[in-house]
């Protein structure tokens, strides 16, 4: 009985990540613009904005001390992203202010690209969300899987024509697909300007 059991969870689990997945990349696709933005306002991509700036790991649940450097395209007046993140420093968890700190990841390379809508605008000032997919160059005690969903919520303000500044709080978690699944969290403050 137990063994069917068992069976029944591996195909549940199974199935579950198929229809994530294709929920996915069906809400990251959906209108993705056609490839005439070399048309746009005259430049390669004139409506496409490089992000570049610093940004910190957290968890609700314990302390943690990951710097993370960003490196992010957005186009479509940021409707989409496609962001490269360098966690640069180890990230440990001190649960509950009981010593010693335990290392929960170490520094690895990220990459998502995510579909943004935009929820709120209020002259210069956008709020975002957004929802994608992940990779993570390793797992960890965060997060035991290399693919995983990103969500995200971001203020942008736009300083001129050219520049923003954008604060973003993100989420990289495989929904339970398999433990552990903490998740990544992670803030950036990123400066864009047009290319």
């Amino acid at each position: 009985m137990v063994a069917s059991w068992r069976r029944v969870f591996r195909v549940w689990n199974s199935w579950r990540a198929r229809v994530a997945a294709l929920l996915v990349g069906a809400i990251a696709l959906s209108g993705v613009p056609s490839v005439t933005l070399a048309q746009d306002a005259g430049g390669p991509c004139g409506s496409c904005q490089l992000f570049l700036g610093i940004g910190g790991t957290y968890h609700y649940w314990a302390r943690n001390g990951g710097i993370v450097a960003p490196f992010i395209l957005d186009w479509s007046e940021g409707r989409y992203e496609l962001g490269v993140f360098r966690i640069t420093t180890p990230q440990m968890e001190e649960l509950y202010g009981i010593a010693p700190a335990r290392r929960f990841a170490s520094p690895y390379w990220g990459i998502s690209l995510s579909r943004r809508w935009r929820v709120l605008t209020h002259r210069s000032l956008r709020l975002l969300l957004g929802l994608g997919a992940s990779y993570k160059g390793e797992e960890d005690r965060l997060d035991s899987t290399h693919w995983n969903f990103a969500e995200q919520i971001a203020l942008r303000w736009q300083v001129s024509s050219e520049f923003s500044v954008e604060l973003a709080v993100r989420h990289w978690s495989n929904a339970g697909i398999r433990l552990p699944n903490r998740g990544q969290d992670f803030a950036t403050l990123t400066v864009g300007a047009n290319l």
